[in-house]
């Protein structure tokens, strides 16, 4: 096997891509009876998506549907297809690119074996120039992994998991599809990454490095590059920079060994144009290029991609902070930024292709929820390079695991230790020099698996994760932080106030939401993880669904969360919640109104994970980052994604949406000290607002209020007590309880303020919007009379606008309009008072003709007609 030189952003315009993605065929067959191309005919082959898996091809076929159990291990599968091609011409090479086969795998060519692979991380590239044939045929066996996982294996491992089957640890593949309390399936196998056949001309970019730096405010570009030639020596090669800091170019310096030219260059930009995380700045990108000039021939473009100029440390800078002691903080160009995001999970887990369009859906989405950081967890597979171009371009930074996590690795293995690092080294060749890198991290949960069995918690450190990782990153100068493992840190790595935590105090241990601030979180790799409810239609793709009950279903319970061997799952995690928040037994109300118990389900998990976030938020947390456990469910069902598995988002996703916005106020109960209001203005401009505190008795008679102006300067916030607002005491949070309640809803308006010329009062812009509940939050339902709701909706060029009016306070407000996507959801609506939220068709989806509004405190729902968008 030749692995791929991983000069991955490099795209020579003199070479031909010729993607091999058409008339593929796969079928299945039992371990071990068909082991040769010449003798597969008799199967029962399917037409195959490549890139794609086995899963896609069956569900494609309609033989499979996702969240029913599939055992793709237990069979070897072939992938097979016919190309044509013309002979190589002379000086061109004819390479055969294989980006990722998962996982044990024979590749043959007009049935000759040409590679053997044994790692689903590593690409591959093959000369096949004398190979070829007019017609071609190609054909890849897929081995069953069942069965070698049953071999027994030295070394023993040191320690075991219930995760998954231990023996993984000798293969490098993804645990997610393997993993039964979270993601039983289905498993990765087939061509899941793109084949391509390249017809390379003049010159060949084995290695690239781009490094760009911010000093100050001068940017700073430092490249080399390695070439092979083709046909005649490389004579010249000028760096091209375009973009906002204007253009610039700087001629190379070469050094020529044999057909092999390196050439190196450094840049200075003055006043250059940083980039920015999207929540606090502009992600400024400029484009590079090289060009390269020989003799007798063109001169040759190589598109080198964008790069954004930033700078980052892990603390403030000058006084960096211990990772593993006193947690991160990551500081980009010199400015503090609250991390908060989710966890990605692959935005098609059954095919593992998603198109261009899917995959930049997923990430505006995240971008729009006010998230600006995603992290690729060891547990899953790398990201395609499309995805860290549009996390450049979206302004995310990228929390990068290596794909590693729980198992004792055998790195003393020869054979697995040459993957390692070819799979490592292609990796950092990647992602190296990319603005939103931000940290790698060595694996998941390893040295909390070691630290939980009682053992040792070094031994999860050891020569790949303490030695070989690091080196390769400092070998690579990649400009990231290094974690060696997610959670670390402390004499033990699981406790949360040292190092980095996964932390599921609120949530899988079932603690109080005041635990959130008691553990001292510093900074939350992974987090408040929640059996989600979706949207009803969503949950109609539940495999078996048992109409009317789906929660006491055996099918509703396959796509639910649970740890291995658990007694418990995610269900009952949010059920402990959905009594502590809103008072109900869940059990009884799962019986007697199943319908009532899924609408107070999607709403709680939304509203303890804000509290959560807003607590780690404050100016005087010691938390710096929050990263929610996942963003997209794998299968239909409750799971822990924050979008459902058609990528349509949860009630929990709108909830942190206004938690996590970069301009935002939220309230936090400080007992004896009152409700303190937040305000928040991550952006890069001051901001002048006006900050509204009333107060409401009986959900509707306003009893006082008042406003401050605010002037919030650029990516700082603004800490203020109601009562200082309002210029008295009025025992905002009821803990005095010198005698009965003054009020019962607490609402902060941050509003954009008037003009000097302004009136004071009315048609102010609503920026963000909270409320608290001194005597708890309001389910009880009442008739839409009582309640005084009233919708309107119009139609506009780009969707509907609903508007919802209140007379007394309406809690939980739902927007029920399937085929259409809101801006907002799962909001409230002050008394007295009207939101208006906008409404986009999805793509694809016939949407509906009408939408219906419902509230947590509202019997039944008023349904208003959509009408057609002008």
């Amino acid at each position: 096997m030749t692995a791929m030189a991983g000069a991955g952003r490099a795209r020579v315009d003199s070479h031909q891509h010729i993607l091999l993605d058409g008339g593929w065929q796969a079928a299945g067959c039992a371990p071990g009876t068909r082991e040769d191309p010449a003798d597969l005919e008799g199967l029962d082959w399917l037409d195959a998506r490549v890139p794609g898996t086995a899963a896609g091809a069956l569900a494609d076929a309609g033989r499979w549907r996702p969240g029913e159990p599939l055992d793709l291990d237990a069979q070897d599968w072939w992938f097979r297809t016919t190309f044509t091609a013309d002979p190589a011409e002379p000086a061109e090479r004819l390479v055969l690119c294989l980006d990722g086969l998962a996982t044990v795998s024979q590749v043959y060519l007009n049935r000759q074996p040409l590679t053997c692979s044994h790692s689903m991380f590593v690409a591959s590239e093959h000369d096949v120039g004398g190979l070829l044939q007019a017609s071609n045929e190609l054909s890849i066996r897929f081995q069953a992994l069942r069965p070698l996982l049953a071999q027994r294996r030295r070394p023993r491992a040191r320690w075991r998991t219930k995760l998954v089957d231990g023996n993984l640890r000798f293969f490098r593949t993804m645990l997610l599809g393997r993993a039964p309390g979270f993601a039983p399936g289905p498993a990765a196998v087939g061509p899941w990454r793109a084949i391509r056949l390249e017809r390379r001309r003049h010159a060949v970019v084995e290695e690239l490095g781009l490094r760009p730096l911010l000093r100050g405010s001068t940017g700073v570009l430092s490249a080399e590059v390695t070439l092979t030639e083709l046909d005649s020596s490389v004579q010249s090669i000028e760096l091209h920079l375009d973009g906002p800091s204007g253009s610039h170019v700087v001629s190379m310096a070469l050094a020529r060994e044999a057909d092999r030219t390196q050439a190196s260059a450094e840049m200075v930009i003055p006043e250059v144009e940083p980039w920015w995380p999207h929540t606090h700045g502009e992600p400024a990108l400029h484009r590079v290029w090289l060009q390269a000039t020989a003799g007798g021939s063109e001169a040759t473009r190589v598109d080198l991609g964008t790069i954004g100029f930033r700078s980052l440390t892990a603390g403030p800078p000058g006084l960096e902070q211990d990772v593993l002691q006193d947690g991160l903080s990551l500081h980009v160009n010199g400015q503090a930024v609250f991390a908060r995001g989710a966890v990605w999970t692959p935005a098609d887990f059954v095919s593992l292709s998603p198109s261009s369009a899917v995959l930049r859906e997923a990430l505006e989405q995240m971008r729009d929820a006010g998230m600006n950081v995603v992290r690729v967890v060891g547990t899953a597979a790398y990201e395609a390079e499309h995805f860290y171009e549009l996390c450049d371009e979206l302004g995310l930074l990228v929390w990068q695991d290596f794909m590693f996590a729980n198992l004792d690795y055998p790195i003393g293995d020869p054979d697995l230790r040459e993957q390692i690092e070819a799979e490592v080294s292609q990796l950092l060749q990647r992602v190296g020099g990319r603005a939103s890198l931000a940290v790698l991290c060595g694996n998941s949960e390893i040295e909390q698996q070691v630290a939980m069995l009682g053992l040792d918690p070094t031994l999860g450190r050891g020569e790949l994760f303490g030695e070989l990782l690091p080196a390769a990153i400092e070998r690579h100068r990649i400009d990231a932080v290094y974690v060696p493992s997610a959670p670390s840190g402390g004499e033990l790595p699981f406790r949360p106030d040292r190092g980095v935590a996964h932390y599921f105090g609120v949530g899988g241990y079932r603690r109080s939401l005041e635990d959130a601030r008691q553990a001292e979180v510093r900074f939350a790799a992974e987090c408040l993880a929640f059996a989600n409810v979706g949207e009803e239609e969503g949950l109609s793709d539940l495999p078996d669904h048992a109409a009317g009950a789906p929660v006491h279903h055996p099918g509703w319970k396959l796509g639910v969360p649970r740890d291995a061997g658990a007694g418990w799952d995610f269900d009952d995690v949010r059920d402990h919640y959905l009594k502590l928040l809103y008072g109900l037994d869940p059990g009884e109300l799962r019986r007697a109104d199943p319908a009532r118990y899924l609408e107070l389900s999607r709403a709680v998990t939304g509203e303890a994970m804000a509290h959560v976030v807003g607590d780690w938020r404050r100016a005087r947390s010691p938390c710096a980052g929050a990263i929610v456990l996942w963003w997209r469910d794998l299968a239909p069902g409750a799971g822990w994604g924050l979008v459902d598995h058609r990528g349509v988002p949860k009630g929990a996703y709108h909830h942190l949406r206004r938690a996590m916005a970069p301009v935002a106020v939220w309230l936090t109960d400080e007992g004896l000290g009152g409700i303190v209001a937040h305000l928040a203005n991550d952006r890069a401009d001051p901001l002048r607002v006006r900050l509204r505190i009333s107060l409401y008795r009986h959900l509707e008679q306003l009893v006082d209020e008042g406003s401050e102006i605010l002037e919030i300067g650029p990516r700082e916030g603004v800490i203020r007590n109601v009562e200082s607002v309002l210029g008295r005491f009025v025992d905002a949070s009821w803990a005095y309880r010198f005698g009965p309640p003054g009020h019962d809803v607490v609402v902060a308006s941050l509003e954009q303020a008037p003009t000097a010329a302004g009136a004071e009062e009315g048609g102010a812009d609503l920026l963000s919007q909270a409320m608290a509940y001194p005597l708890g939050r309001p389910v009880t339902p009442v008739p839409v009379d009582q309640l005084g709701l009233e919708c309107s909706c119009q139609a506009t060029s780009e969707g509907l606008v609903v508007t919802v009016a209140s007379r007394r306070l309406a809690h939980g407000v739902h927007l029920h309009a399937p085929g259409w996507r809101s801006d907002d959801n799962y909001f409230s609506v002050e008394p007295g008072h009207s939101r208006s939220v906008r409404l986009r068709a999805r793509d694809g989806v016939l949407p509906a003709d009408s939408v219906a509004v419902t509230a947590l405190n509202l019997e039944g729902h008023i349904r208003v007609a959509a009408g057609k968008p002008q």
